[in-house]
């Protein structure tokens, strides 16, 4: 009897040190996930038309009260985007433009914009 109650103990102690063993916490940990800001976010691109209603040239950004933008399913809205100063040239509140964006589903900055024609 003694030489089983030994035996049993034995096995609880070999599978509580194995259990804590540097090999265990290798098998048991699981890999860290790459955290979203060290992944590239995936970049939709749209275009569109719309109506300038402000430029901030400081801060780099225009705001746009723009159409339906199928390609990224949005539907009419006015918002902000980043846009470069060289882009924005030219251009004033008022103006009706079309553009392109691209959006990474946090921000949207304009890669091209340019007045239409007054109707």
């Amino acid at each position: 009897m003694k030489t089983k109650c030994i035996l049993a103990a034995s096995a609880v102690v070999l599978m509580a040190v194995g259990a804590c063993s540097p090999e265990a916490d290798k098998q048991q940990t699981p890999a860290p996930k790459e955290t979203t800001a060290a992944a590239p976010a995936s970049v939709q691109r749209g275009k569109g038309e719309g109506k300038i209603t402000a430029i901030d040239t400081a801060k780099g950004t225009v705001t746009l009260d723009h159409g339906e933008i199928a390609a990224l399913k949005w539907p009419p809205m006015t918002m902000g985007f980043e846009a470069s100063a060289d882009l924005l040239k030219g251009l004033k509140v008022g103006d009706r433009v079309a553009f392109e964006l691209d959006w990474d589903g946090a921000k949207g900055r304009i890669t091209r914009i340019e007045a239409l024609p007054a109707s």
